[in-house]
């Protein structure tokens, strides 16, 4: 909802909107606000994201919703990698990499040790290589696990399962050599063996054993991403149905907070966790995790539906569900189901609707003088509100070039309208 407000030069000081009172000074500084990031984000979207996501790096439900944000977008967010990202996520060739504080287990000591050695030593070359040079009182065993189930070692060439394998070896290695360098110890075997084809060697003279090419299945990269970065980054089960799912449900389960308690709607997702209880009267239900790619939510089942529904409901299960939305424990949002439906799409399903979702957004471009007199906005924004439709309006201002919103859309028609605006020029 929107309020134009008018002050006269010498009135008051304070405005009441939608039952607030609000200085003027306090309105026009968010006004100024809204604008740099408006402007920001049409010009330069991926800093934009970057910078936003990095703003909410410690609530969980947030970054899989800004990710998701990105993608449509046409920005691609890209793994965390040990030989690239710092703390925050950043721009990296018009894409965006993923921080390694937002990274399960992994605190800002460990990505500062890591930067450390990387700027040092130049890029890690093995894991062997990371658990010798990046310094173990700040960089623990599980820190280590965390970041090469997400992937931030992918760069090595190694398998994350492989990785997984010599982890320990390595990781005892690593903290071994650390300990020996700070004494100025070493081993007396040291210089004598030359090491095998099979082996490489280390700066501190200990010969590496290869990562063991074990590969990774892709069942297993998803659940140890949605581990360690709380979302699903390579690869979503949900992204290939995505479209057809869309066209099934009323909103995303980021949007369900902004529902009515107590209104009906209708969702979609997978299931990520789920389980079963008795109540204090013997009576079944289940509590489960539901999933889409922008968030997640809790849903219940009591008995009631659960007698229908609770055979549908199982981990890693792709459902629609018709349900109840309940704001009232805690501040936690959550549904009551009713109804269970598997979601099994046909492929012409997810054909058809993949190509309603990644539709290229049709666009209609101006050119706007500069010097033009100062009605002229108030007669562009007169023809857009008398012709909408479904074509993004781009205005073009000198150097300067602005996206409006889905509310600006409009139609081919009104070409002939605006040409005769004085000012305007279509591109």
């Amino acid at each position: 909802m929107t309020y134009d407000v008018e002050m006269a030069a010498n009135g008051p000081l304070n405005f009441i909107a939608n039952g607030i009172v609000s200085h003027n000074s306090h309105a026009a500084c968010y006004a100024l606000i809204s604008y740099r990031t408006a402007w920001l984000k049409a010009n330069y979207p991926a800093e934009y994201m970057a910078a936003l996501i990095s703003s909410v790096m410690s609530t969980k439900d947030k970054v899989p919703f800004f990710v998701s944000k990105c993608e449509e977008m046409g920005i691609e967010v890209l793994p965390p990698d040990v030989n690239e990202s710092g703390h925050d996520f950043v721009v990296s060739g018009g894409n965006i990499r993923f921080g390694l504080d937002a990274v399960k287990n992994v605190g800002a000591a460990a990505v500062e040790a890591i930067v450390t050695a990387r700027e040092s030593g130049g890029p890690f070359d093995s894991i062997w290589d990371f658990c010798e040079r990046a310094d173990c009182r700040a960089v623990n065993k599980k820190a280590i696990e965390s970041l090469v189930k997400c992937g931030a070692l992918d760069s090595t060439g190694a398998t994350r399962a492989g990785m997984l394998e010599v982890l320990p070896q390595a990781q005892a290695a690593g903290q071994k050599a650390q300990q020996d360098a700070q004494m100025g110890q070493g081993s007396i075997f040291d210089g004598l063996d030359e090491p095998g084809p099979a082996a490489s060697s280390s700066p501190f003279g200990k010969q590496r054993l290869p990562v063991p090419s074990i590969e990774d299945q892709r069942a297993d990269l998803n659940a140890m991403e949605k581990e360690t970065l709380g979302l699903f980054l390579s690869s979503h089960p949900l992204k290939e149905v995505r479209g057809a799912l869309r066209a099934k449900v009323e909103c995303s389960l980021a949007e369900i907070g902004d529902k009515k308690d107590g209104s009906w709607v209708t969702v979609g997702g997978m299931i990520s966790e789920c389980k079963r209880i008795r109540t204090k009267k013997g009576e079944p239900m289940m509590f489960a995790t539901l999933d889409d790619l922008e968030g997640q939510c809790e849903i219940l089942i009591f008995n009631s539906a659960y007698a229908g529904n609770a055979e549908k409901v199982d981990t890693d299960a792709v459902v629609i569900i018709r349900g109840r939305v309940d704001h009232k424990e805690r501040g936690e949002t959550k549904i009551v189901v009713q109804e269970v439906t598997p979601f099994e799409p046909t492929e012409e399903e997810i054909s058809a609707a993949a190509e309603i979702v990644f539709e290229p957004a049709k666009r209609l471009t101006l050119s706007l003088d500069p010097g033009a007199s100062a009605t002229l906005l108030d007669d562009l924004m007169d023809v857009v509100k008398g012709s909408p439709g479904d074509h993004e309006l781009m205005l073009m201002i000198g150097p300067r070039t602005v996206v409006l919103g889905e509310g600006y859309r409009v139609s081919p028609r009104c070409r002939n309208e605006l040409d005769e605006l004085g000012g305007v020029t279509l591109a």
